[in-house]
């Protein structure tokens, strides 16, 4: 199962042997950032890397990091929790997310009964559904101590990832919004920076829910009240990053996830509930009209992300548990902790692709693309431009619209091998014919486009070419063995030498 909070997965990631305590005094600002960053792309979750490590690798995540004693701040840093395939699957409580994307599968699309027997053999399922939306409690953790007046930013450990960031930020926490008028909560993952003892630039882009119901507030001239929460249930953070389709709500997935509804307790300043079991809380509003100029900020592209313009926010409360742990992340070149949490997304997440796109047999995000640059989609083809109306299809949906490079393969491709990938684009493509080249919304992070948040997307068909398709020549047979000899062979490997 799931944990309950951030310090029982913490003490579970100690016990697994995937975290290391680090007791001596470190700084905020660029240091943390450092070692952490070496430790996300050691090989294996064992030792550190030594300073000369070759990043240019990769790795399997490191360790879980908890930075002990951090320079200004008496509560203590938990870095790169997330950050690897193993911290995931306990975070989630699965051992395979193959299984977890089953279970997905089923919640989107359900099969209906059609029968008075199989309904009422279905009314548990459904019973069990209603159980995981968030619950109101009366008190929670997250609010045994309470700073109102003396609410202070700078208490807190924020880091400063890169050296020409424009400060201190919070990189690792829940925004949560609602509705003006409807009361439908959002809960989103976007960077923070701090600028005062109370108060910050919230920065998200123009497609996001936090906007969007900040544009509903602001159209009235009334703040927009809005939590920063740090913590709780293991399952959130990953809950808060997931493109979910806008009608979905973010806390009921994690109820999903957690096989439980969310605990949530009001907050005590401004009119939102936040999860109970959180580490620490932010409350304040989101001015309707004041800017002030974000950034730069270091980013997964490894590139900077340049100053903006983005909205106030003014801090009324900060809550916490007694001793709490403060979680953050570093954005830079992957692997770090949004590479698996990207990755996990992929796996899990192939069951709603395939309800949108049912010709979608499998499809990978790779790391080079930082998850919305590229995409390997597989296919079974059955007729003439069949991967162009794919591609369209994926230009079509959510979050996906706004990938910049996307392949479409035959069946028999492994879309997760990057040398099988490129190998049948190289032998299957004629660039003129195979290629469609749109103008559209990129990631508004995509700095070579020649506009923010607007340039160009190609497609590739990287597919047999069939009759209807263009002027193509008949494809030469495939290189395949027989199945004969293939028996015979696996019947006396052990006759040649080679073991059983």
């Amino acid at each position: 199962m799931p944990f309950p909070d951030l310090r029982s997965f913490v003490e579970e990631l100690d016990r697994c042997g995937q975290l290391k305590r680090v007791g001596v005094e470190v700084d905020p600002v660029l240091e943390v950032t450092e070692i952490a960053d070496r430790v996300s792309k050691a090989p294996a979750a064992g030792d550190a890397p030594p300073p000369d490590f070759d990043r240019v690798h990769g790795g399997k995540g490191g360790h879980g990091l908890l930075f002990e004693n951090v320079s200004g701040s008496d509560i203590p840093l938990g870095i790169n929790l997330y950050g690897s395939y193993e911290r995931m699957g306990i975070a989630l409580g699965c051992s395979s997310f193959a299984d977890l994307a089953s279970r997905v599968g089923q919640l989107v699309k359900p099969e209906m009964p059609t029968t008075l027997m199989a309904k009422m053999k279905k009314l548990p399922d459904l019973m069990k559904l209603a159980s995981f939306g968030p619950k109101i409690v009366k008190r929670g953790m997250c609010q045994e101590v309470v700073h109102t007046d003396d609410a202070d930013l700078l208490t807190l450990p924020t880091i400063q990832c890169w050296p020409d960031d424009g400060g201190r930020y919070i990189t690792f926490a829940g925004i949560y919004t609602k509705d003006r008028d409807s009361g439908d909560r959002n809960v989103g993952m976007y960077r923070v920076q701090i600028f005062e003892p109370k108060m910050t630039a919230m920065h998200w882009h123009v497609h996001h829910d936090g906007p969007r119901h900040h544009r509903g507030y602001k159209a009235h001239g009334e703040k927009m009240p809005l939590a920063i929460v740090f913590g709780g249930e293991s399952v959130l953070p990953y809950a808060a990053t997931c493109p979910l389709p806008p009608d979905v709500s973010e806390l009921l997935f994690a109820g999903f996830l957690n096989g439980g509804g969310i605990d949530l307790v009001q907050c005590k300043t401004i009119d939102m509930q936040v999860p109970a079991n959180a580490e620490i809380v932010i409350e304040g509003y989101v001015e309707p009209h004041e800017m002030i100029t974000e950034g730069p900020f270091g980013d997964h592209t490894g590139y900077y992300s340049l100053e903006g313009q983005y909205p106030v926010f003014r801090v009324t409360a900060i809550t916490q548990r007694r001793d709490p742990i403060f979680p953050a992340t570093i954005v830079g070149l992957p692997p770090q902790e949004d590479y698996y949490l990207g990755k996990v997304t992929e796996r899990i997440f192939l069951p709603l692709l395939q309800m949108l796109i049912p010709d979608v047999i499998d499809y990978s995000l790779p790391m080079f693309g930082a998850f919305h640059n590229c995409a390997f989609v597989k296919i079974k083809k059955y007729y003439a431009h069949q991967a162009r109306r794919v591609i369209n299809a994926i230009w079509g949906a959510g979050q996906m619209s706004f990938c910049k490079m996307i392949v479409v393969l035959d069946e028999e491709v492994n879309v997760h091998d990057e040398q099988d990938v490129l190998f049948h684009m190289c032998a299957n493509v004629d660039w003129r014919r195979d290629t469609m080249i749109v103008e559209g919304a990129v990631d508004i992070l995509d700095h070579a486009a020649p506009y923010e948040g607007a340039g160009s997307k190609i497609g590739i068909d990287a597919t047999r070419t069939m009759a209807g398709e263009g002027i193509f020549r008949e494809y030469p047979p495939l290189i395949r063995m027989s199945e004969a000899v293939q028996e015979r062979v696996t019947r006396r490997w052990g006759e040649y030498g080679f073991g059983s």
